[in-house]
């Protein structure tokens, strides 16, 4: 007898006499691990500082405090120093000029000149409290004026001190002997010393310190410019003298 083919049992069939398979268990969520918890970061403005810069401007702040204290100091030592003493300036005019022996001649290798300049300068202190110190002191004296100055020698004064309401006549003295010139600037120079309208001029350099109480402050370095006028208005007047200081004060 032959064999009964097996059919095949169709999708999804189930057998009521086999046992129903019971449902696999639920499937347990994995517990995740927490969250990590950032740390708040500390703010810029809390978080400790260099002591470097600090110090830096501490530094700072003392040295413009004390510039801020010595120049008051010294305006408030000013300020007192011009109202005890109430200084002035050293007074300076020319009293007199002269030529002596003023020879021009006429060689043959040309004009040449030989005279002797003699000038007194008046210095006056006018202050009651302070005395003024002067250094060594060089002078220069000339005639005529613009491309007719001609020099007529040089010489050094020695330093002295000058006390309060005090006046000193300095005398100076310099020469020339046989110094050539051209033939045209000598007959100019010889027409206006017979008509005393040459012109002289005393140039000095020096320094000048103040003295208070026995006590020296500084030397100043000044320039002092006497005459640019004629002889005959010497005669009646004694014009004073420019002083310059510092390479652009002119006080006269």
């Amino acid at each position: 007898m032959a064999d009964k083919p097996v059919l095949q049992k169709p999708p999804g069939y189930r057998d009521s006499n086999m046992a129903t398979p019971s449902p696999p268990p639920p499937l347990r969520p994995q517990q995740q691990p927490p969250p990590m918890r950032k740390t708040a970061g500390m703010p810029s403005s809390f978080r400790p500082k260099r002591k470097r810069g600090s110090c830096c401007r501490t530094c700072c702040c003392c040295v413009c405090i004390t510039l801020v204290l010595v120049i008051f100091l010294l305006l408030v030592a000013t300020a007192v120093f011009y109202l005890w003493f109430d200084p002035k300036l050293p007074i300076f005019s020319l009293a007199s000029f002269r030529l002596d022996g003023f020879k021009l001649s006429d060689d043959p290798d040309g004009a040449s000149l030989s005279a002797t300049a003699v000038a007194r300068v008046e210095m006056r202190n006018p202050n009651a409290k302070l005395v003024f110190y002067y250094g060594n002191t060089a002078v220069e004296m000339s005639v005529g004026n613009g491309n007719d100055e001609t020099g007529m020698g040089e010489t050094t004064i020695n330093g002295f001190r000058q006390g309060p309401k005090n006046s000193t006549s300095v005398k100076v003295e310099t020469s020339v002997k046989n110094q050539l010139l051209d033939r045209g600037l000598a007959k100019r120079l010889s027409a206006k010393f017979q008509s005393k309208d040459l012109v002289m001029n005393v140039v000095a350099k020096t320094k000048v310190g103040l003295g208070v109480g026995g006590i020296k402050i500084g030397m100043l370095a000044v320039n002092l410019r006497c005459g640019g006028v004629s002889l005959n208005k010497l005669d009646t007047d004694s014009p004073k003298c420019i002083l310059n200081t510092l390479k652009w004060v002119n006080i006269q």
